[in-house]
């Protein structure tokens, strides 16, 4: 399971008591102090924020818990993603006073899109402000969940002393001391009314989703505790509820209770339903979890370890694996051998002989696995569906200082490459610059810090890009010809196309509608590979071309002069032709804002935000604080923070994370293409 949130709502926090109680670690790490146990890269220490997903194992009650402590921040999402796809439930914690903020609702978002179940903590109860409450209501409304509340606050705010848990009735005090246990108390009268209350909607929303409950709701028949867990446990499962728990991670409140319900509630590798691969001969088969059948996994991460080398992180669904055993890669279909097996505890390693089903381990030894790629015994080869991840919105150029720099900087940016998907690296040969590209200012000033401090390479670094990108906006048609003679054989490609605007994040629709035999089929991979390489530069201001949908829908072939480079060049000038026929236009990446302001910097925030052609989707108000929803070209954002900073004294906050595409308005074109030169 993992803990996912909005950065600062304590979930490397919840992490390390998680780790304290379980008895992984003996002495609690925090982060403002720099030593929380999860986030030991440097970075993160000196920042206070989780970047990478660091895994570890525990043990409570007789149940092995894998746990992954994955990043808040917007920027460092693919951590959260490849994180999801791996793991079979979730924590989601929510602090008190912000509620559902910007960030929760995209891990919200990844969740549901891998039907991950999930439980909820309320963190942060004894802070002023703190409402168990209101947080419920907005992840009713923003997250269109169902909430359903296990435990009610004993308490709030300063004068917050526990939990009071509804199923079994029972209320439970804490003194806040680290190595002390939770007291039971009776539950005070005055509370006593609101808890009957609130356990009788408990049950009563369990009836709403749970049939045997309903039974016995209209049979009038009372509820034993071992019934009502049961049942949370099969409404949770089946993603129709999300309990919800509260405590404060700082204060050691709630901790225990939290793991029980990570045991009672959230799901073993069995409880899921068996994951979906495709086999050799091209069939869908289901792979249940069971260490009898052949071995089968899925690699989610790549980390280039300073002391061991080379660690590929994979995730366990069928069969077991010893090390030093042979495995076949089937997305590059190649066999490789494990080399030693290792149990990760964030970065410090136990080493094991092997891994069974449903373990998260990492590897040495893989020298050709990747984000994303699928291990299997090799007498039964299938493939597990792969991981996708956000394109990159943001780039900046980069240049090593020396010439021994500039061999250093070529492997540490290949290994970086590998250990992040969002990152990427690209060499433009018209200006000689290396541009590296990311999902935001934070991810690359990460990176270019882990350069200069981790991999000891100097380099100078260019100022922010952004990732424009072109498309087109009426259908065209358009014909390339590419015929050269020389002596003996010439070259001879003939292409006629139809474009039409794709649907948003499509990239290239290829259709072959060739009736007869206008172009052998031998020809037609080699004119889509020619639109493909000239999508790669538009004709406004040479930005990528995206989404559009190409058909071929007739063209003419030489029997002896035709090959398949005449027509993929015939393809792509028939591509060029075609989008500069076809109304071409600018995309701009437009990023969503939210601002957590004291409610007298409002006016200023906002007039900044209108000059910086932002759109304003909401403005909220809660008590002393509001909230401004926005949309923002991402040009335009550059250096907010510093700007917010000095707006507000320092006291607003806000986070940004990608919205969409969206078409750049007339007067920027003409600004951005002049500058450029076009």
């Amino acid at each position: 399971m993992a803990f996912i949130a909005h950065i600062d709502a304590g979930k490397t926090t919840v992490t390390e008591r998680i780790l304290y109680y379980t008895g992984r670690t003996y002495k609690v790490g925090e982060v403002h102090e720099g030593t929380a146990v999860m986030d030991w890269m440097d970075q993160e220490k000196e920042r206070g924020i989780t970047i990478t997903a660091a895994a570890t194992t525990a043990s409570w009650k007789g149940h092995r818990i894998n746990i992954i402590d994955t990043p808040g921040h917007v920027d460092f999402t693919a951590e959260v993603e490849r994180s999801l796809r791996v793991l079979d439930g979730g924590v989601v914690v929510f602090d008190a006073v912000a509620g559902v903020e910007a960030q929760s609702e995209t891990v919200w978002r990844q969740a549901n899109r891998y039907r991950v179940p999930r439980i909820c903590f309320i963190n942060k109860m004894d802070r002023i402000g703190a409402n168990f409450e209101r947080t419920i209501s907005m992840i009713e409304e923003r997250l269109k969940a169902k909430p359903l509340p296990i435990q009610i606050p004993f308490g709030s705010e300063e004068s917050f002393r526990g939990v009071i848990d509804l199923i079994e009735e029972r209320a439970w005090s804490y003194d806040g001391k680290l190595e002390s246990l939770p007291r039971e108390e009776s539950i005070p009268e005055a509370v006593k009314v609101k808890v009957d209350e609130r356990r009788h909607a408990l049950i009563e929303k369990l009836a709403e989703f749970d049939d045997e409950i309903l039974e016995a709701y209209l049979e009038g028949r009372n509820f034993t505790v071992a019934e009502l867990k049961a049942a949370v446990r099969r409404v949770t499962l089946a993603n129709k509820v999300v309990p919800i728990l509260c405590g404060s991670a700082l204060r050691n409140k709630g901790m225990q209770q939290l793991l029980d319900a990570i045991v009672n509630y959230l799901p073993s590798p069995l409880d899921v339903p068996p994951v979906k691969a495709v086999n050799i001969r091209g069939n869908e088969e289901d792979i249940p979890a069971s260490d009898n059948i052949p071995f089968a996994a899925l690699a989610f991460k790549v980390v280039s370890d300073p002391f061991v080398g080379r660690l590929v992180y994979f995730r366990v669904y069928s069969g077991k694996i010893e090390a030093g055993a042979q495995v076949y890669n089937s997305t590059t279909q190649k066999r490789e051998r494990i080399g030693r097996l290792l149990l990760m505890h964030a970065n410090r390693r136990e080493e094991v002989e092997e891994a069974d089903t449903g373990a998260i381990v990492a590897t040495l030894g893989l020298k050709n696995t990747f984000t994303g790629h699928t291990l299997c015994d090799p007498s039964h080869p299938i493939l597990l569906e792969s991981i996708k991840f956000p394109e990159p919105v943001i780039s900046v150029s980069i240049e090593p200082r020396t010439t021994v720099d500039q061999d250093k900087m070529g492997s540490a940016l290949q290994k970086l490459t590998e250990e992040d998907p969002t990152f990427k690296v690209e060499y433009n040969s018209e200006t000689g610059q290396t541009v590296i590209s990311g999902m935001g200012e934070l991810h690359l000033e990460v990176i270019i810090n882990r350069l200069l401090s981790e991999f000891r390479v100097g380099a100078k670094v260019g100022k922010p890009k952004v990732a424009y990108k072109e498309t087109i906006t009426v259908p065209a048609q358009a014909e390339g010809k590419f015929v050269r003679q020389t002596g003996g054989h010439g070259q001879y490609g003939h292409v006629c196309i139809e474009l039409e605007p794709g649907e948003k994040g499509s990239g290239l629709k290829f259709v072959n509608s060739i009736r007869g035999n206008a172009i052998p089929k031998q020809y037609v991979p080699a004119i889509e590979e020619g639109i493909k390489e000239a999508m790669a530069t538009g004709v406004v201001a040479n930005y990528p071309v995206v989404d559009i949908k190409a058909t071929l829908y007739d063209g003419s072939y030489h029997e002896v002069d035709s090959s398949e480079i005449a027509f993929k060049m015939a393809g792509s000038m028939a591509l060029k032709k075609g989008v500069a026929k076809a109304k071409p236009v600018i995309l701009q990446p437009i990023m969503k804002i939210e601002v957590v302001t004291p409610e007298q910097f409002l006016g200023d925030i906002v007039a900044d935000l209108n000059a910086r052609r932002a759109h304003i989707v909401s403005i909220e108000t809660y008590i002393d604080t509001t909230t401004v929803h926005a949309h923002i070209p991402l040009a335009e954002s550059f250096g907010y923070t510093t700007s917010l900073r000095s707006q507000t004294q320092g006291r607003a906050t806000h986070s940004m994370e990608f919205h969409e595409y969206q078409e750049l308005p007339a007067d920027q074109v003409a600004q951005l293409t002049n500058k450029a030169g076009y």
